[in-house]
């Protein structure tokens, strides 16, 4: 009697759903762990996901990063690592659907996914050729796994292999998993385990040796509405292409001041640390602020006079622009008659309200000049001062079409009441801000509806560099009405009502409320 031998089971001819999905999103995962445990040792900011989120937000046209700034404020970084790590997970998807029978289509978009990674590392100039290590090694894993599983799951050698094995899979997929979760987690501790706020905290109490005059009783109007004088670090807006917050400790940082000068000098924290300091209040704005919009703060500032440093370099004739480099890579062009003005105040600044310079605020040093918008003006983790032409270099934001000069226009704002805020018809109180840096502000009007101007109370004048808050009783019908605020500056200059877009050198226009009265 003959026997028939089981036959093998046949192999699919085609992966499921979600097994196709399963491969991709494995190997994103190791393509990812991968690079950032390689990144952790070779330039953390050469991760591939972090490089190419930097990438997004280096060439990003200049309408989506104003819209970004205007509609998403402060949440616009961890909005974007969102939308990429969505992007990313499609990808995945994608690579896996496209290689349900052969794996070749899923291949080539991995390697493409991988690729990009490696030419968003190679076009950082604060990264150096060794960073690439990470990319390539993403682009590595992420083809190994995906061509690895996608061959267990859909073997093409059916004499000695059984076919898709379930068990074998889950195996194969949970160790890539836990791999790519260890590897993540090694290379995170190892790319921050230089951790500048250890570095901030050993640098201790920094006395000034000028300090600052006291600040009157009436410098703001806080009980009524307007902000804080001086604006605590926490509250002090933040606006940088920094992705990711460098890391860099006191003994690892320097300041080279060269180019156009007599004699190429380079400073250390220490010779910083060591000099004679001097305590100064500056409000700082962002050129992208919208009329009325929050994009500005005062802190009192704690560093070396710039100009100090840049005689003992010996600026030539002829050197237009102080182009500053942040560790990161921005870059930041500021006219060199400003720079170098003795009267201006610009300072090296190595502590902030008090105590050192927060990390995201530009720890251990950076630049502070009154009077000019922060794109040329206020430079965070600053490391290099290069004296040069306007045309032989081209600062971040210049080459995105914002202005190559950048004074700080005269504005002011209404706090309080807020739009479309419900007030009790009859006397209502109005409170905000004016500014007008290294100038000054020698009035403020506001007007109801199209009336007649009337002038605020103005608080005590700190300094020309500083904000100036400002409060009005105004009598309140009941009903809708329109609330504007003007500012006259020291010069004798009132800001204008017509509206312009902050592109390229700042808005103008009066800020306006809506109250409504019952």
């Amino acid at each position: 009697m003959s026997t028939l031998q089981e036959a093998p089971p046949e192999a699919p001819r085609r992966l499921s759903l979600p097994v196709a999905t399963l491969i991709g999103l494995l190997a994103l995962a190791a393509a990812l762990g991968v690079g950032h445990l390689v990144a952790g040792f070779v330039g953390y900011t050469a991760s591939p996901f972090i490089a190419v989120a930097n990438y997004v937000i280096d060439h990003s046209p200049t309408g989506i990063v104003k819209w970004a700034e205007r509609t998403l404020g402060t949440w616009d970084k961890p909005i974007l690592k969102i939308g990429l790590g969505v992007v990313l997970v499609l990808f995945a998807v994608l690579a896996g659907q496209l290689s349900r029978r052969t794996p070749r289509a899923g291949q080539v978009l991995v390697f493409l996914l991988g690729a990009a990674g490696v030419a968003a590392v190679y076009a950082r100039s604060d990264l150096g050729q060794v960073s690439l290590l990470a990319p390539v090694a993403a682009l590595v894993a992420g083809l190994v796994v995906f061509t690895r599983l996608h061959r267990v799951a859909l073997p093409v050698d059916l004499v000695h292999d059984r076919g898709f094995d379930r068990r074998k899979f889950l195996r194969a997929g949970v160790g890539v998993a836990a791999g790519s979760g260890i590897a993540a987690v090694v290379g995170q501790v190892a790319g921050t385990s230089s951790n500048a706020e250890d570095s901030r905290a050993a640098v201790g109490p920094l006395v000034p040796a000028r300090t600052a005059p006291p600040l009157p009783a009436d410098a703001d109007f806080a009980k009524l509405g307007s902000p804080p004088f001086l604006t605590p670090n926490g509250d002090f807006y933040r606006i940088d292409t920094a992705l990711v917050v460098p890391q860099i400790r006191t003994e690892d940082w320097s300041l080279k001041i060269h180019g156009m000068v007599d004699r190429e000098v380079t400073f250390s924290y220490a010779d910083i640390r060591n000099r004679p300091l001097v305590e100064r209040r500056v409000t700082l704005t962002c050129v992208s602020n919208e009329v009325g919009g929050p994009l500005i703060s005062n802190a009192t500032w704690l560093g070396v006079d710039l100009v100090d440093l840049l005689d003992e370099a010996g600026v030539q004739p002829g050197a237009e622009q102080m182009f500053a480099t942040s560790v990161d890579g921005w870059t930041c062009g500021t006219p060199a008659n400003v720079a170098l003005d003795p009267q201006r105040g610009a300072m090296l600044a190595i502590g902030m309200n008090g105590e050192p310079l927060p990390v995201e605020h530009g720890f251990p040093a950076r630049i502070v000049i009154p009077g000019l918008y922060g794109y040329v003006s206020a430079t965070k983790w600053v490391e290099s001062l290069e004296f040069t032409k306007w045309d032989a270099r081209q600062s971040y934001w210049l080459s995105r079409g914002w202005a190559e000069q950048a004074p700080i226009k005269t504005e002011s704002r209404i706090d309080t009441p807020t739009g479309f805020a419900g007030v009790t018809a009859g006397k209502v109180r109005l409170a905000g801000t004016a500014w007008a840096q290294h100038t000054g502000i020698a009035k403020v009007e506001v007007r109801l509806d199209q009336g007649a101007w009337e002038p605020a109370v103005l608080s005590a004048e700190v300094s020309k560099d500083t904000w100036r808050m400002w409060w009005i009783e105004l009598d309140v019908p009941k009903g809708t009405h329109q609330a504007s605020v003007r500012a006259t500056d020291q010069d004798g200059y009132t800001q204008t009502e017509n509206r312009a877009d902050p592109v390229p050198d700042g808005a103008t226009g009066w800020h306006s409320v809506t109250l409504d009265a019952h």
